[in-house]
């Protein structure tokens, strides 16, 4: 009995090891994908971020910049022909208006009837100097004739002194002498008409600078005259496309008036970029640009250049962060970023678009 009862409870204990354990639960399966999947959308992120994110900077405080060129006229006067209309694209050389210039011809012709009685007045300085030039020559010759008859007379009252008194008359002597002093006499004239004629070359020598420096004079009025004239046309400096134009026709425009503006297409990026972005970026770096007006459109450029000051100590009015209660703000710097391609001609990309620069920097 004893044995039979330790045969069933042998055989029940090898009943219960032949049972297979029970499998895992959904549970913990679950809980084994959800961190598989975690491990994995976390190296990933990991990877994204130190291939796509960390090498680059980027910004959406940047804009199309570029040179805007303000044309107004040099001299007053009424318009008397507009060339131009808005937004119209425009060559250099090209005449945007044309004010009346009808005042300045008539200057014009005033400086040259200036001009021509200047030079009238210089050629005839010129004649009279050589007039005094032959003055001078001529007070010369009577010199040299009054000083041989100085000598003559003064030889004869010589001779006629050396003699003894009673082989010659009292009146031949009175006469010898009065012929040597009318002699002397005659050659101080002479002598006191060449200094007149001498000086008389010098006034005339200054007239003619007198009147080469009125020539000079009138041909500086006539040169402003002829200047002012191409003045009244207003020409386009540079290729463009007219922008802002206030001046209509018949408005009177003052010299320094801003009539319209230039832009080119020579443009450029200036993005505002924290400080905190610049540790690693310098010019030469490339740069993917996205224009918010073509968002479809991808755009090739490169860093040309840093400025040397942030955004707010350029400004009109600059902080001073000297005084009061001090709060940290990060600063911007403006970056300049150039397009390496040239930009499509079918897209208007004006300055003051909208745009968003990534910059690999590492």
């Amino acid at each position: 009995m004893e044995h039979e009862e330790t045969k069933s409870e042998a055989s029940h204990i090898l009943e219960k090891e032949a049972i297979p354990p029970p499998p895992r639960s959904k549970k913990s399966r679950l809980k084994l994908f959800v961190s598989v999947a975690a491990l994995v959308v976390f190296v990933a992120v990991i990877f994204y971020y130190l291939r796509c994110v960390a090498p680059y900077e980027s910004t959406d405080d940047a804009f199309i910049d570029g040179y805007v060129t303000l044309i107004s006229p040099r001299v007053p006067g009424q318009v008397a022909r507009l060339v131009v209309t808005d937004n119209q694209e425009v060559k250099e050389g090209d005449v945007l208006l044309e004010i009346d210039p009808r005042d300045y011809e008539t200057s014009l012709s005033q400086a040259k009837a200036d001009l021509a009685a200047a030079s009238s007045q210089a050629n005839q300085s010129r004649a009279q100097v050589n007039v005094s030039a032959a003055k001078v020559a001529q007070a010369q010759a009577a010199v040299t004739a009054a000083e041989a008859e100085a000598q003559r007379a003064n030889d004869d009252l010589k001779r006629y002194q050396s003699v003894e008194s009673r082989a010659v008359s009292k009146s031949a002597l009175d006469l010898a002498q009065a012929q040597a002093r009318s002699a002397n006499a005659n050659l101080a004239a002479a002598y006191s008409q060449t200094n007149a004629a001498e000086a008389e070359v010098v006034l005339s020598e200054a007239g003619v600078e007198t009147a080469t420096a009125a020539v000079q004079q009138a041909e500086a009025k006539l040169q402003q005259a002829e200047l002012n004239v191409s003045y009244t046309k207003i020409i386009a400096p540079m290729d463009g496309r007219v922008t802002a134009r206030t001046v209509q026709m018949g408005h009177y425009v003052q010299p320094g008036q801003a009539l319209l503006a230039l832009v080119p297409k020579d443009v450029w990026v200036t993005a505002n970029f924290k400080e905190t972005q610049l540790t690693h970026m310098k010019p030469g770096q490339p740069v993917e640009l996205r224009v918010d007006a073509y968002p479809n459109r991808k755009f090739k450029g490169r860093v040309d250049s840093l400025q040397a000051g942030t955004g707010a100590r350029f400004s009109l009015l600059p902080p001073e962060n000297a005084v009061g209660n001090y709060i940290k703000v990060v600063q911007r710097v403006p970056v300049k970023i150039i397009f390496d391609e040239e930009l499509p001609t079918n897209l208007d990309i004006a300055p003051g678009m909208s745009v968003v620069p990534i910059v690999k920097v590492k």
